[in-house]
């Protein structure tokens, strides 16, 4: 018998520990999934901003090593129709760091993708069979995601409101992640862009859970044992964590990146349009508070990014994150630095401690 106050997550997902680790793209690899997986919770593999070949690669990784399940995200966002004026809007206000920096400001601006889901990456699912199959930013197309469905897989999505996640529920999601406001990385908000419809974890999870049938999965604010329990008792069935996953040393981050999550307060995180063209949750940069942290002139997703690679090609070696994205959430200061298999571990056992108080 499950020592778990709600098994429906766990029995739907073959996992022993309500605890995913969130799908961090170029954040986190094949590595830290295994290590997740091997403790008994959900290991996560993002491939948004990763070639069919390197998530082949991947998955043969995982196969290789790790007997249990696996959850491979991708991102299902429209491509942005072209806007050749509001990226030379864009990239003249970058000017000035160009400058600064010795950048070439004439050279053809590099390409910032991230590519939504597609049948080439239905193919490999259908190839792989992975347990598990995420979606951030809604769900892909009606005929993608029968075809991932008919191979098994469970299929989870992120939702920001409740309209989201009964929307979810309605189109086949057979677990829902509430991501509230506090999350670090890309909001999954995909039914409004308004960030004044985003909720507090606090009062989002109880109220999907009231509004739909399937499992609920708490995500945001989370960093800790007691952050769990708080997740269990407003009725989710399971967590998913990010940012304390950021610490672990399988996390493939630069070391200005681990510097800033070990040195920056709570309330250094702000939600940002600046590095991707949505609104994400990361620790403030020189760029963010000069500028703002969003701004109505950012191309659309993902093509905000690229006018800033190549002041990042030359700050970033110097060790320098002025223009670099830090993704993390708001519990960064509950972040411990260990392996990711001890730290499934070690959060499952107090989190059971202090429910059996």
């Amino acid at each position: 018998m499950s020592p778990w106050p709600d098994t429906r997550l766990l029995d739907l997902l073959g996992i022993e520990l309500p605890i995913l680790q969130a799908p961090m793209a170029g954040a986190t690899g094949s590595a830290m999934a295994i290590a997740v997986s091997n403790a008994g919770g959900l290991g996560s593999l993002p491939c948004a901003t990763l070639s069919l070949e390197q998530i082949r690669a991947e998955l043969e990784a995982f196969a290789k090593a790790c007997n249990g399940p696996l959850n491979v995200n991708f991102f299902c966002h429209q491509p942005p129709q072209p806007d050749p004026a509001r990226d030379a809007a864009w990239k003249l206000v970058l000017k000035p760091y160009y400058e600064e920096l010795g950048a070439d400001f004439d050279a053809p601006t590099p390409v910032s993708n991230r590519a939504p889901f597609d049948d080439a990456s239905c193919q490999l699912i259908e190839a792989f069979k992975p347990a598990v199959v995420s979606f951030h930013f809604g769900l892909p197309e009606a005929s993608l995601l029968a075809r991932v469905k008919a191979t098994g897989a469970k299929v989870l999505s992120s939702a920001t409101t409740v309209d989201e996640a009964i929307w979810l529920e309605q189109n086949g999601c057979d677990a829902i992640i509430a991501m509230g406001y506090e999350a670090g990385g890309h909001r999954g908000m995909f039914l409004s862009s308004d960030l004044n419809s985003q909720v507090g974890a606090l009062a989002l999870v109880p109220q999907i859970v009231d509004a739909v049938k399937v499992p609920v999965i708490a995500a945001g604010g989370i960093g800790d044992h007691r952050g769990i329990v708080a997740a269990l008792a407003l009725g989710a069935s399971a967590v998913q964590l990010g940012t304390a996953y950021l610490f672990c040393p399988e996390a493939k981050i630069s070391m200005a990146h681990r510097q800033a999550l070990r040195s920056a307060k709570e309330s250094d995180t702000a939600l940002t349009n600046l590095f991707t063209g949505r609104p994400a949750r990361g620790i403030s940069t020189r760029i963010m508070r000069e500028l703002g942290p969003i701004s109505a002139l950012a191309p659309h997703f993902p093509l905000a990014g690229g006018a800033l690679m190549p002041l990042r090609a030359i700050s970033e070696p110097q060790g320098n994150s002025d223009f670099s994205n830090l993704w993390s959430g708001q519990a960064l200061r509950l972040g411990q630095a260990l392996p990711a298999a001890e730290l499934t571990r070690e959060l499952a056992k107090n989190a059971l401690a202090q429910l059996n108080r």
